[in-house]
């Protein structure tokens, strides 16, 4: 099946992201959020972004306004019926997802595919929020931030995913200049499943005394040829949102390495989610791109 429109839903960090990378791609692509003042926050992100790309001749001056002429706004989902693809990226509730995909099972035509970009949330449980035809032709595609510069995407399957719909989705992330791997709907599913027993693990480390916040990160920088060290990382990631992903993973796996440290639950109740909060591990508040370790243990 050749995916010519795609429809997106959330106009946030990762759905402007996905939005920017299937226009440039040459796709037609809907935007969908839930107000138009969203909405425009989300595309004024955009056209920022494609300004940088110009500036830094990626693409061509013209290119910028051929690619933002690609992509318009809506607050409606009919606005998305005949997109031959759509990728959900709004907030991590799994009941929203299923309620917005019960609604789009309705209005959109049958050949349409269905895609969650979620990182840890179960493929096959907001599947089964839609008819026994549309899951056949359900999927994940987890991109990564930032989603125009990472080239990794990960194409996941259910058990009842059609064959041809999962290759299409493959080719799809080809398409848009990624590179995919194929995954089960196994909570994670490769990169979160090894990543984060390793964070959680550099948070262990730190509890117990084997080093400290710089010495941990350095000790993988320069150990293991890392370009940030996790300590780093979780605070780029956000403190808020690995917590959130371990608690599923442990729970459906139920194995130490995916329990959230002491230590991370106290700094996540205190607020200090990382770079987005200003302080996490590190203290960006007086120079973010020198930040100071914090006192932590």
């Amino acid at each position: 099946m050749e995916i010519r429109k795609v429809g997106v839903l959330g106009c946030g960090l990762m759905g402007s992201g996905i939005a920017q990378t299937c226009a440039t791609a040459g796709m037609d692509v809907v935007v969908r959020e839930v107000t138009s003042e969203l909405c425009e926050k989300g595309f004024a992100g955009i056209e920022k972004s494609l300004r940088k790309f110009a500036e830094k001749g990626t693409i061509k001056p013209e290119q910028e306004a051929e690619i933002r002429g690609r992509m318009t706004g809506t607050t409606e989902l009919k606005d998305l019926a005949d997109c031959d693809l759509i990728v959900e990226a709004i907030i991590e509730n799994l009941d929203l997802k299923r309620e917005t995909y019960r609604q789009l099972d309705e209005l959109c035509k049958p050949e349409t595919i269905f895609a969650s970009n979620t990182s840890s949330l179960s493929i096959t449980e907001m599947m089964t929020s839609t008819r026994p035809e549309r899951q056949q032709r359900f999927i994940g595609l987890h991109f990564f931030n930032p989603v125009p510069l990472m080239k990794l995407v990960e194409v996941v399957r259910t058990i009842l995913t059609d064959e041809a719909v999962y290759d299409s989705a493959v080719e799809f992330g080809r398409q848009l200049g990624k590179t995919p791997v194929r995954a089960d709907d196994r909570s994670g599913f490769i990169v979160n499943r090894l990543l984060v027993p390793y964070l959680l693990d550099s948070i262990r480390a730190l509890e117990e005394g084997v080093g400290s916040i710089v010495d941990i990160d350095n000790g993988m920088k320069l150990g293991c040829g890392h370009p940030m060290g996790p300590l780093t990382l979780l605070d780029f990631v956000g403190l808020d949102t690995t917590y959130y992903i371990a608690e599923i993973m442990f729970n459906e796996f139920r194995e130490r390495r995916f329990a959230p440290p002491p230590l991370l639950k106290r700094m996540v109740l205190a607020g200090l989610y990382g770079r987005k909060s200003g302080r996490g591990f590190y203290d960006y508040t007086a120079d973010a791109r020198n930040p100071t370790p914090m006192k932590l243990v």
